[in-house]
């Protein structure tokens, strides 16, 4: 686990809110956006790579599918979009896919910094309806008092989203810290000068995260649980 030596300013242990990022940060899902991608692609005459599909996870989607599909039309890229959205919305469901479920620990460590008196909230690349899906699913609901989603705020690293959250809950940004697993992620945070956790298990590879200088840097969920929960 890297941990940068924090001052005062990013000390976690005075941070009230808590944003956490979805996709590859509380749920284990990049194997199905990366499935869901090829399905979309393949059904609509394109292909690409599993880490370019990587690269893309926390934009919204659109804003993805035109990066990894330039030589598409507008209304190909609408078409990729359908096929996506059809085939997640078909597997997330299926109970037997675990890389729909959250990460080991993780609704464990949601429900002791409820406990702690900590604010959680979640800033995403999904629209609201897959937000919303996701979240009815999984029965998280509850553990958060604020959302933003990229249809609403805007794509990641575009860090309206956590303003609007700042803004609906009341606190600023030195009491808030932000946890992703994608350089945008760490782009929209610092664009704030919000305290960031880059967590490397879920679509960037260690080194890529490392470049965009994070506050913390943590390898597996379990130190992410720790570092959060400590004190």
């Amino acid at each position: 686990m890297n941990e940068l030596a924090p001052n005062a300013e990013h000390d976690l242990k005075h941070k009230s809110l808590i944003i956490f990022d979805w996709d590859g940060t509380l749920m284990d899902s990049i194997g199905l956006i990366v499935k869901s991608m090829h399905v979309a692609g393949e059904a609509n005459g394109f292909s690409t790579t599993d880490e370019e599909v990587k690269s893309i996870i926390g934009l919204s989607l659109i804003r993805g599918i035109q990066i990894l599909y330039p030589q598409a039309s507008a209304e190909q890229h609408l078409a990729i979009q359908q096929s996506y959205a059809d085939y997640y919305v078909r597997a997330s469901v299926e109970p037997d896919q675990p890389h729909s479920q959250f990460f080991s620990g993780i609704e464990a460590m949601l429900q002791q910094l409820k406990a702690q008196d900590k604010q959680l909230a979640v800033a995403t690349g999904k629209k609201r309806a897959g937000l919303d899906r996701v979240m009815d699913y999984s029965q998280s609901r509850h553990y958060f008092v604020s959302s933003r989603c990229a249809d609403e705020s805007g794509s990641k690293p575009n860090p309206q989203m956590l303003k609007d959250i700042l803004q609906e809950t009341g606190y600023q940004v030195a009491d808030a810290v932000f946890i992703g697993d994608s350089i945008h992620d760490i782009q929209m945070a610092n664009q704030l000068g919000m305290t960031s956790i880059a967590v490397n298990y879920g679509a960037a590879k260690p080194q890529v995260l490392a470049a965009e200088n994070p506050t913390y840097q943590v390898d597996t969920p379990e130190q992410l649980i720790k570092l959060l929960t400590a004190g």
